[in-house]
């Protein structure tokens, strides 16, 4: 019967032990945590510096995964942005062309379609710089072989680990049989886990001086890497919304100016509308003016014009000097009222 309940403990040891390794093989992060010190305290430091490089690197491949999935949205709102862009650049210069005669919108309309085809460009080689400069080295560097080699290389060292502590607890198993019975197979078994145990110390001190340098290594490359595709990141979108920003300011310029313009220059009269009896005045230059298209007529202070048209946009036409033109109403101050039949006389 005790031959019977030793064999059913030992049974029920390997059954427990199977399903402990199923468990870890299943729901382990890779390498294994654990508490024991299984050889020495070089070794339990050796195996904690090499379960923070584990973690630390797969926090790292994981970020690093983000951010590659961040910089593909980008490009994906890109090119949107750019088909978009280019859909309103056409109607704009579709509808400045069509409604050129002097509209003010008109005008605006081609302003800002030539523009839109200038920030789609930027918008382009911004899109190009996310691929180079962050999505192809970060892809590179998740997939890369050099992670892949220090993590299977620590995975090794943990399994190797998991097995000493195994064989530790084999030891001291025979260690107790060995004090129960000293028999030759029991010694002899007992020599045979220690020569083992020793074999596994030798290779783990080699395999663990291997694996914390490959971690050590791939951490570093690892960080440096992330840092720089971050900064190329931050760099190329803030250069990128600053060209923007000039593109659109000058944009908001020139739009603002041709308004002003616009609204500033002389009225364009029909020359019907000139026709037939017209009462004109002389008046009395108060202020400089220089014309800044030939449809305007310069003046300087104490020149007399006679006055032929006044608009209520604050603009008047007449002649001065044997020029003719459009000047502000306000810079001119009226004289005398001459018939219109001896203006020309009385004046000159």
């Amino acid at each position: 019967m005790d031959a019977l309940r030793k064999q059913a403990s030992k049974l029920r040891e390997q059954v427990a032990k199977q399903q402990q390794a199923v468990i870890k093989q299943f729901s382990g992060t890779g390498y294994e945590s654990s508490d024991v010190m299984v050889i020495d305290e070089i070794e339990m430091q050796r195996h904690q510096q090499l379960e923070k490089l584990y973690r630390s690197t797969r926090a790292g491949k994981e970020f690093q995964k983000e951010v590659v999935r961040a910089a593909e949205s980008f490009t994906a709102i890109g090119y949107k942005h750019i088909e978009t862009g280019t859909k309103l650049s056409e109607d704009c210069c579709k509808y400045g062309a069509e409604n050129i005669d002097d509209n003010i919108l008109a005008k605006a309309a081609s302003i800002y379609g030539d523009a839109r085809k200038h920030v789609e460009k930027e918008q382009e080689e911004f899109n190009k710089l996310l691929s180079s400069q962050v999505l192809d080295p970060l892809r590179a560097m998740v997939m890369g072989a050099p992670l892949e080699d220090a993590r299977h290389l620590a995975q090794r060292y943990s399994r190797m680990r998991q097995e000493a502590e195994a064989q530790a607890a084999e030891i001291a198993r025979r260690q107790a049989r060995v004090r129960e019975a000293q028999t030759l197979e029991h010694v002899a078994k007992l020599h045979a886990a220690e020569a083992k145990m020793k074999e596994l110390k030798a290779n783990m001190a080699v395999l663990g001086k291997e694996a914390s340098a490959a971690m050590a290594a791939v951490e570093s490359q690892q960080q440096r890497l992330t840092f720089q595709r971050l900064v190329s990141m931050v760099e190329g979108e803030k250069n990128y919304h600053l060209r923007i920003a000039a593109i659109l300011g000058d944009v908001e310029v020139e739009m603002v100016s041709e308004k002003q313009r616009k609204e500033s220059a002389p009225p364009v009269i029909p020359s019907e509308n000139l026709s037939g009896k017209t009462t004109y005045f002389l008046a009395e230059a108060m202020h400089p003016f220089t014309a800044a298209s030939e449809k305007e007529l310069s003046l300087s202070v104490g020149d007399y014009v006679v006055v032929r048209k006044v608009t209520q946009s604050g603009w008047s036409e007449g002649e001065c000097q044997g020029r003719g033109g459009w000047f502000p109403s306000a810079f001119v101050e009226k004289r005398q009222r001459l018939p219109t039949s001896s203006v020309d006389s009385e004046v000159y």
